[in-house]
């Protein structure tokens, strides 16, 4: 089967090809890849090099940490992504984007602030979870809107953070 997956505006096609094989873009890997104690952490291994990564699937998107750093990936099959082309479903630049916490933890700081300007990858807030600071970066250039967090808050998964309209 054949998926797009969309991170950071890049698409990859993906194609799993057996238990043990896929191609992204073209380039075929053999995997390895499997739950760590029934926890959000998998045990990847692509051509013999070992990694962990944390995965968080949500209804639309994933959040992946992955050697430290946490990705934004939208997984569709090629079916689902012609149909929402062909529906024009993809968010608007204008709407207002809630930032949503990937994994349970707390905030260690908040560098946006209410009215600030910011830019595509500009960190938004500093989340610590798992012992990991983890920077969230805004996906796209806009204002910070409400702020719905303070350092030192604890936060659960899926929580609003803050917005950028």
């Amino acid at each position: 089967m054949k998926y797009v997956t969309t991170i950071e505006a890049r698409e990859y096609t993906v194609e799993i090809l057996d238990e043990r094989h896929v191609a992204v873009d073209g380039v075929l890997y053999e995997i390895d890849f499997v739950p760590v104690n029934n926890q959000p952490v998998y045990s990847l291994i692509v051509n013999g090099e070992s990694f962990d990564a944390h995965v968080y699937p949500d209804e639309e998107i994933w959040q992946v940490l992955f050697q430290g750093n946490l990705y934004t990936a939208r997984v569709e099959d090629e079916r689902e992504k012609r149909l929402r082309a062909t529906l024009g479903s993809a968010t608007s630049e204008r709407e207002e984007f809630l930032l949503k916490a990937p994994m349970p933890g707390m905030v260690v700081s908040v560098p946006g602030q209410p009215g600030q300007r910011v830019q595509k990858g500009d960190v938004l807030l500093i989340l610590e979870s798992m012992k990991m600071q983890n920077e969230l970066k805004s996906p796209r250039d806009g204002l910070v809107g409400r702020v719905r967090v303070d350092p030192g808050d604890r936060v659960e998964k899926k929580d609003t953070l803050l917005s950028v309209i």
